[in-house]
């Protein structure tokens, strides 16, 4: 196909240290979001439980122990310095933990996933990173990973070490299903995996629907190839256009926390020829690559099979399943936005 879209498979960003610093704030779908915006779903009280708790936690303290919300309450007045938010997908974690950024009167705070984290420490190294950190006010990690055991560690260790200078923590959750059961924190396993960390953390759960599931269609849209065309051309420079196939090879040489970059400029990601995916690890850098485009709130239009139907169901049965759930809801919701 030619066109004047741009190509992210002929993309390759680089990121310094401090741009990766810089960029550790709440992306721009979530500039505005407040607890006052949070649309708490009546027919689940445990959210508007939480974000109560979150607002005592962003103004003033920390989280006041409930019964029914968290699996491991600390009992006494001590109040742990770190909220861990768990749910399925779909039930406003992220929003919810960027309101208690932007509530928290902090003269430092960081907000990135946890990709982001983990890359700054492969940039600047481990002991420089604790340096940035040190003394920071509020740390704000989305998508806590428990999969990579190196990159847990490395983390964990990072924020072992901030916890005792007055560093607050804020995470939301993306433990794998298969280990740690559906949206579910398992303390146990926690504790095994990161052993103490799991002390500087009051769980609090959110139950509910994928609220972009009650938004939209149930399946991603599939343009004609004629309607695709028409839809790059009238995306202009600023579009982009590539062949499926070309741009999950390209994300391999791509450092997931580059992602986003790969992405500057970009007000349209069109996919030709979509495929399902027949390789694990391709299909989880394509999540990644989800997570930003979401992230980034830009648009997608695509050929071939449907985008909710790129993961096998041995994938969607297997260890990543919450993942997959999870960039099939936002693929759902970027093909019709």
């Amino acid at each position: 196909m030619t066109s004047a879209a741009l190509h992210l498979s002929e993309r390759n960003p680089q990121v310094s240290g401090d741009e990766m610093v810089a960029a550790l704030v709440p992306p721009p779908q979530f500039d505005g979001a407040t607890f006052d915006t949070y649309r708490a779903d009546a027919q689940f009280p445990s959210q508007s439980q939480v974000k109560e708790l979150l607002q005592q936690f962003a103004t003033g303290g920390g989280p006041v122990a409930r019964g029914g919300l968290f699996r491991r309450a600390k009992k006494g007045p001590e109040l742990k310095p770190g909220v861990y938010l768990d749910g399925g997908f779909g039930v406003g974690k992220t929003h919810l933990l960027a309101s208690i950024y932007h509530a928290m009167p902090a003269r430092r705070k960081y907000f990135g996933s946890f990709i982001e984290y983990t890359a700054l420490v492969g940039a600047l190294g481990y002991q420089k990173t604790v340096e940035l950190f040190r003394g920071a006010d509020l740390l704000c990690i989305d998508e806590f990973e428990l999969d990579d055991p190196g990159d847990t560690m490395v983390m964990t260790r990072l924020l072992g070490e901030l916890v005792p200078t007055g560093t607050k923590l804020a995470a939301t959750s993306n433990t794998p299903p298969g280990a740690l059961g559906e949206g579910r924190f398992a303390a146990q396993d926690f504790l095994r995996e990161i052993h103490a960390m799991s002390a500087n953390f009051q769980t609090l759960r959110i139950d509910g629907t994928d609220y972009r599931q009650r938004a939209v269609d149930g399946h991603a849209v599939v343009l004609t190839d004629a309607a695709y065309a028409d839809a790059v051309a009238s995306g202009g420079a600023t579009a982009s256009d590539d062949a499926f196939a070309m741009l999950v090879r390209h994300l391999a040489t791509v450092h997931p926390s580059r992602y986003l970059r790969l992405l500057d400029g970009v007000t349209m990601i069109g996919l030709r020829d979509v495929a399902a995916f027949d390789d694990q690890s391709a299909a989880l850098r394509f999540v990644a690559f989800v997570d930003r485009a979401y992230d980034a709130q830009i648009p997608v239009r695509a050929t071939g099979v449907a985008l909710d139907r790129v993961f096998t169901e041995d994938m969607l049965s297997g260890g990543y399943r919450k993942k997959y759930l999870r960039a099939i809801s936002r693929l759902v919701a970027l093909t019709h936005s």
